[in-house]
């Protein structure tokens, strides 16, 4: 059985997806916009903002299904720019503690409504940190 997953405290899905769906004790996180969903703004226009942005409205879905970031098997990284990987990388070590999740970061021709970043997750109970 695959399960919903949403969160008021991270913005919503904008097309036909889920924020994330639970599928057992694996929660699949789509990818998340540095947008805030109080404001419906992105957070800031450098990577760093939008880095941090994009994670707390992770940890606000995956906490929504009773799990933390230290659930965090698998990263997904789609960057605007690859040259602002260290700057995005500097953000995303403080939202993880090791074990690290393994993780993957790609530079793309662009993402939806011009962002900098978007991050997608995918978690487990008892995840990567033990």
């Amino acid at each position: 059985m695959i399960d919903r997953v949403e969160s008021p405290s991270a913005p919503a899905a904008i097309g036909p997806y889920s924020q994330a769906v639970a599928a057992g004790d694996i929660v699949f996180v789509s990818g998340q916009l540095p947008i805030d969903a109080k404001t419906g703004a992105f957070a800031g226009e450098d990577i760093r903002a939008q880095t941090r942005q994009s994670l707390e409205n992770i940890r606000a879905i995956l906490e929504a299904a009773g799990l933390g970031m230290g659930d965090v098997c698998k990263t997904t990284v789609l960057l605007a720019d690859i040259g602002e990987f260290g700057a995005m990388n500097e953000v995303y070590a403080e939202f993880f503690q090791a074990p690290y999740p393994a993780r993957a970061a790609f530079q793309v021709a662009a993402l939806p409504k011009g962002a900098r970043v978007e991050i997608e997750a995918i978690a487990a109970r008892g995840g990567a940190a033990k």
